[in-house]
């Protein structure tokens, strides 16, 4: 009986997952930001397939050549191959962005949660703290947060995701207060079940659409974000290849050896308009007029 039941399911799953794909595929700047995402993930992850050169050798005799055919991007002022310290950069600034956004997710979905499931005082409290953190411009507040804690990588990582938090709750909140009145919510509070495991089991997988779209492009955001306070000197330190970092290395030279700060830029660019393109493609197929 329980597998009459379920074929029926399967094939609706297959089917709802058939019709995403098919209109995934028709929306041009959907595939072309996945695409462009999927190759900087790709070259990021498997750098030394790539990259002709180590990152952090240095070889004076080299300094400061323009891009050639020996050195796509050049050289900088130590002599280091521009394009393999943009490739292996790649790796370092995604990093940045995932685990910032994974912060942001689970410490603003988090407060969402609780807001919207509790609301009364519960809510009044945790979104007048929310409404103080959206005072400050994002980068401000991660800023201020990287200062009590210090310049690093892993510092970095947090105060990007501290800044970033605060409007994943406000989404959260708003798709739990929608979600907590439903029916099958009100069953399941009269049948007994725990408030975290209610939480866990049926309200968090009804909100995960508008945190997915949120998150694909809250990833640009914090990579432009992170780039930005590495390019102030509270990220990653120098020989580290990263993007921000190299901005600053070559921010003094951009008349003499334009090329130090041009590639990384054009690879912030590149990476962070991809994300966009996917998370608009995505936040209009998660649109339910499309499936009615």
């Amino acid at each position: 009986m329980r597998d009459v039941v379920a074929e029926p399911v399967r094939s609706q799953r297959r089917t709802g997952l058939a019709r995403f794909v098919r209109d995934f595929v028709k929306r041009r700047n959907a595939v072309v930001g996945g695409t462009v995402l999927l190759i900087v993930v790709l070259v990021s992850l498997f750098p030394g397939l790539v990259a002709p050169y180590d990152p952090i050798r240095m070889n004076p005799a080299v300094a400061l050549q323009p891009p050639s055919a020996e050195h796509l991007f050049g050289t900088d002022l130590f002599g280091r191959d521009v394009f393999s310290r943009v490739v292996h950069g790649g790796g370092r600034s995604l990093q940045l962005g995932v685990v910032a956004v994974v912060i942001a997710v689970l410490l603003g979905g988090t407060l969402g949660l609780a807001a919207g499931y509790y609301s009364g005082r519960t809510d009044a409290v945790i979104m007048r703290f929310v409404d103080i953190l959206l005072a400050f411009p994002s980068i401000l507040l991660a800023l201020l947060v990287v200062y009590v804690l210090g310049a690093g990588t892993l510092n970095l990582m947090i105060a990007v995701g501290i800044s970033a938090a605060p409007g994943y709750a406000r989404i959260v909140r708003g798709s739990t207060l929608s979600i907590r009145e439903q029916a099958f919510v009100e069953a399941a509070r009269a049948l007994g079940v725990r408030d975290v495991r209610l939480i866990l089991r049926h309200v968090t997988p009804n909100i995960l659409a508008p945190v997915i779209v949120m998150a694909t492009l809250g990833l640009a955001s914090a990579i432009l974000v992170a780039s930005a306070l590495s390019f102030l000197g509270f990220g990653a330190s120098p020989p580290s290849p990263e993007w921000g970092v190299m901005l600053n290395e070559g921010r003094q030279l951009l008349t003499r050896a334009w090329w130090l700060s041009t590639f990384p830029g054009v690879a912030i660019m590149v990476t962070v308009l991809g994300c966009n393109l996917l998370g608009d493609g995505i936040q209009d197929l998660s649109d339910p007029r499309m499936y009615r």
